[in-house]
């Protein structure tokens, strides 16, 4: 393989990609790994069931790069977030027995510069204890995760996460769970064992569809993290705060509504809790710690930047 700057990369990557009817956008991705000026040891994309051409344009790029193969699963009707792991994992067979220090879990929907995993390894090179890495992204409308989000620079976006290897196996890497939440969990059952999460502003990924709208329009998208927020521990005065938040901005107050309405069907519902009572423990303190800053600057008149918000 002809890694470009490869003398300079004392730590070798390697990514997995688990994808689903992503004819319209697999080009972009595939194109801008190809660009980097450091390539994966090795590039797993893995097809879970799609019905459309994603695995026709994907084998196309095959031929003359033994460093990326496809793995075909079973097709399915039914698209959910436990379907990920299973497809993620199935590529991880592939790679895990490869000499590798960092793994990633791309999407096959985003792009990004060609320098991207170069600038993310040098963050892990410069910071033994960085555990989990990536960039903050955008969408269409002038949506950028840095400033439209509370989630804040610890927590690093799932269309595009890399993981130090000690740390992926300590936290047990992907929890299946069909709802989702997956990258979540998988970020803050690192913080919570004493790795650092951090998402960084000076390098973005560019996302090309709205964030969970995937097969399912914007508000079903809503309502649906309404009922995640619930099940993965959110405090009930935190979501009062995210569902009226959503409210003073125009385009979202429907969305807003079904926030809310989706967390409180997630309690009428008692949905089972995918994460442990100290993960949820951990969860709570760390929303309880941002809506104290924010009341406290709103007090103030003093304006926060979210994403530089974050409990030590």
């Amino acid at each position: 393989m002809n890694h470009m700057k490869e003398k300079e990369f004392p730590l070798s990557y390697v990514l997995i990609t688990p994808i689903r009817n992503e004819e319209a956008f697999i080009e972009k991705t595939i194109e801008s790994v190809l660009q980097q000026t450091v390539l994966p040891k090795k590039w797993v994309i893995v097809d879970d069931g799609s019905m459309d051409r994603t695995p026709a344009i994907v084998s196309r790029y095959l031929p003359g790069r033994s460093w990326m193969e496809i793995i075909r699963m079973p097709e399915r009707l039914e698209r959910h977030f436990a379907g990920k792991v299973y497809a993620f994992n199935a590529g991880l067979e592939r790679v895990k027995n490869l000499p590798f220090e960092v793994i990633g879990n791309l999407d096959g929907d985003i792009s990004f510069e060609k320098d991207h995993f170069e600038f993310i390894l040098r963050k892990f090179a410069q910071d033994p204890a960085l555990g989990v890495a990536g960039t903050i992204f955008k969408e269409e409308g002038g949506y950028s995760s840095d400033t439209h989000s509370f989630e804040g620079r610890s927590y690093v976006a799932g269309q595009c996460q890399l993981f130090r290897r000690q740390c992926w196996e300590q936290i047990g890497g992907y929890t299946a769970h069909r709802a989702g939440g997956i990258d979540w969990m998988a970020v803050m059952t690192a913080r919570m064992m004493g790795w650092k999460t951090e998402s960084f502003r000076e390098r973005w990924f560019f996302h090309h569809r709205r964030l969970g709208t995937a097969e399912r329009g914007v508000l079903r998208s809503s309502f649906s993290y309404g009922e995640k927020d619930y099940y993965l521990g959110g405090h009930p005065l935190w979501e009062l705060f995210r569902t009226a938040y959503r409210f003073t901005k125009k385009p979202y107050i429907v969305s807003g509504l079904a926030l809310g309405l989706g967390y409180f069907w997630g309690c009428i519902r008692r949905i089972p809790r995918p994460v442990s009572p100290e993960l949820m423990s951990f969860h709570r303190k760390d929303q309880l710690f941002k809506l104290r800053a924010i009341i406290n600057s709103l007090m103030r008149f003093k304006r926060i930047d979210s994403f530089t918000l974050i409990r030590n």
